[in-house]
């Protein structure tokens, strides 16, 4: 009889570690649609989707409750040989540069080296302006520029610029202006737009939030961890980005590092509570007839970040394009949620429009 009963206390005692094993092995994941998923069927049904579309790779992160609850690579980095992607493979992180600079621009601010509102002219003259547009040239300011009001082109593909509307009047999304920031930001630490200015982001910003491998610039690291990437399925021949600062392209990050940038944004870490009001604060709102708007619901620009509303609050996300990598991150802050992703190809856009487990993201 004792025999009977310790196998049955020794049977109970293994079901309760099952238990508390499959609860600690499978975290739960909530959604914005209120639902709830474990981990081990999210990794199953983002495989699905990634075979669905062709996807070699994907980093992707997940926030709850301003914690990251969900952490993956999956696939490859590299199609041709079936190099499977690691925790620490490295993505080029496109236009999400832009959210990362537009916090280190605040952190200047809060350091009392740029003002928001001070002409960029008095900071550093724009060498590359046309006569016809030096009046206008004259108003742009920092927020002008986080929040793409400046009438500049994306790219000025070594054209002179000729500024499109009245700076502060519309919207227009420009990289080129991004640059212009960055030279002058380079120009107040007096160490110019190369590893110099990365050096201050990496003091500023990277090393005090924990982003161990986010870099604007090339570096060994960058060399061995990176992953290939893909067009159509095939591996892209293209360089390593150099030395220059790429304000609004060069960062190299993935998912894990990233998610930790965006928790610095829900939590209000590293900058005083009055930065971080102006970089959720719209600041440029969309005309109806905005495309943007019609088409996807964003209502306009904070400092950095695109905004939208949603039932759970106001979306403040980012898209980056550099073609064979494509990228995504949104948070709501006041749910203390978050979703960032990097793939290394550009299926990005049949990604977010069936990645609709959790909710809609986009």
């Amino acid at each position: 009889m004792k025999y009977i009963k310790s196998k049955i206390i020794t049977g109970l005692l293994f079901l309760c570690f099952c238990s508390a094993f499959a609860q600690n092995g499978s975290q739960k994941i909530k959604g914005l649609n209120d639902k709830t998923i474990s981990s081990t069927i999210l990794d199953a049904r983002l495989t699905h989707l990634m075979d669905s579309l062709d996807m070699p790779g994907l980093s992707i992160a997940i926030i709850n409750d301003a914690k990251i609850v969900y952490h993956r690579a999956l696939g490859v980095a590299n199609v041709d040989t079936g190099e499977p992607l690691a925790e620490e493979s490295l993505f080029e992180a496109a236009s999400l540069s832009k959210p990362v600079f537009a916090y280190f621009t605040m952190k200047m601010v809060q350091k009392g080296l740029l003002d928001l509102d001070k002409p960029m002219y008095e900071y550093l003259p724009h060498p590359g302006i046309d006569s016809a547009s030096q009046e206008w040239y004259k108003l742009i300011t920092p927020r002008m520029i986080l929040s793409h009001s400046t009438g500049f082109p994306n790219w000025s593909n070594d054209q002179l610029i000729t500024i499109s509307y009245k700076p502060g009047t519309d919207f227009s999304y420009s990289g080129e202006a991004y640059q212009y920031l960055a030279a002058v930001i380079g120009q107040l630490n007096e160490v110019g737009w190369e590893d110099g200015l990365n050096q201050v982001y990496l003091d500023e910003v990277a090393v005090p939030l924990g982003l161990q491998h986010s870099s604007f610039t090339g570096n060994d690291y960058i060399k061995t961890h990176k992953a290939m990437g893909h067009e159509k399925g095939a591996i892209t021949d293209k360089e390593l980005f150099g030395k220059s600062f790429g304000a609004a392209y060069s960062l190299h990050s993935n998912a894990k590092d990233y998610a930790k940038f965006l928790l610095a944004l829900i939590k209000e870490e590293g900058l005083e509570e009055k930065y971080f009001k102006e970089m959720f604060k719209e600041h440029n709102h969309f005309k109806e007839d905005n495309p943007i708007k019609l088409e996807i619901g964003q209502t306009g620009w904070g400092l950095g970040m695109a905004q939208k509303p949603h039932q759970k609050g106001m979306m403040h996300m980012h898209t980056g394009n550099n073609h064979d990598f494509q990228s995504y991150c949104m948070i709501i802050p006041e749910e203390e949620y978050g979703i960032v992703f990097f793939t290394n190809s550009d299926k990005m856009q049949g990604f977010l429009e069936n990645f609709k487990l959790l909710g809609k993201q986009f």
